[in-house]
């Protein structure tokens, strides 16, 4: 047991992923690290957990700042390598789960596809504070392993809110998750703003070009918005048009920020054009009594 803290890292792009390596180097002077990452690439399977996964899990050696490391290939999602890390491979809690640094940012109401944010999701449902880490790239690179990609901006910021994490600093309520998205040609000294999630979508579905439906084709996706229509406060205006950092705060409560006492009366029916049923009746009575012969 050391003294250290402990941190597992993942990802959804594989344990071969150049920017899963760049998010460990960035710990390595700080604490014990311990990697248990997808076997393949499991890009957008959220916080699935399908019954299909095997479980099988594969010791590797990892070379990491000229030291050998063992390091974990999990036949399964991001989730369900976080769930095998912290209950079978880890020697004590982890006191931070990394996920990333993904190859294309993770912004707007795209995020629930995100299996870089699905194992951050599910680390903090275990209650380990979790870093969902994603690098904007060109399309073309999202399911690659370029070395193309420079990931020395998003490895510096993975560090320092990684850091603040294991600090133990008080974190707000409701925020079980910190989302970092870092934009294309970023450096270190590039401006970071906390930021909320966009409501709008960025990568659109496209149709598959197919003869027959027997045919084996995938569902692709393209990009299909102006950012700068965005939320001016969002993840989306940030990254995309701005091109500054973004931190946006997840939360594992998906409730409506409704009022649930008004949602209780349209649902019940006592609710009407504006006004409670209630407050309905006494005006028709108002009504009635100023003029009687109304029709209300």
């Amino acid at each position: 047991m050391s003294d250290r803290p402990l941190v597992l890292f993942t990802n959804d792009d594989g344990i071969a992923s150049p920017g899963l390596l760049a998010a460990v180097e960035a710990f390595c002077d700080d604490a014990d690290i311990l990697v248990v990452a997808p076997r393949e690439q499991q890009s957008g399977t959220g916080r699935s957990m399908p019954i299909t996964s095997e479980g099988r899990i594969y010791a590797q050696t990892l070379e990491i700042h000229g030291q050998p490391h063992t390091v974990y290939a999990v036949d399964g999602t991001p989730a369900q390598a976080v769930q095998h890390g912290v209950i079978e491979l880890a020697d004590r809690l982890p006191s931070l789960v990394v996920s990333g640094i993904n190859y294309g940012e993770n912004t707007g109401n795209g995020v629930t596809i995100s299996g870089t944010v699905g194992a951050a999701l599910e680390a903090a449902s275990l209650g380990i504070p979790a870093l969902a880490v994603s690098q904007q790239t060109p399309k073309d690179l999202h399911l690659t392993y370029s070395n193309d990609v420079d990931f020395s901006a998003a490895r510096h910021f993975t560090r320092e809110f990684g850091l603040w994490l294991l600090s133990g600093a008080r974190r707000p309520d409701d925020v079980d998750v910190l989302k970092l998205d870092v934009p294309l040609g970023a450096t270190p000294a590039t401006p970071w703003r906390v930021t909320r999630l966009s409501r709008r979508r960025v990568y659109w579905p496209t149709r598959p070009e197919r003869l027959a439906l027997s045919d084996a084709h995938k569902i692709g996706y393209h990009f299909d918005y102006d950012p700068s229509q965005a939320e001016p406060d969002s993840d989306v205006y940030a990254v995309l048009h701005e091109g500054v950092v973004s931190i946006t705060p997840l939360s594992l409560d998906l409730t409506s920020r409704t009022d649930l006492y008004r949602l209780r009366q349209f649902l019940s029916g006592e609710h009407t054009n504006g006004h409670s049923r209630r407050e309905t009746e006494a005006l028709r009575s108002q009504i009635k009594q100023d003029k009687p012969d109304a029709n209300v």
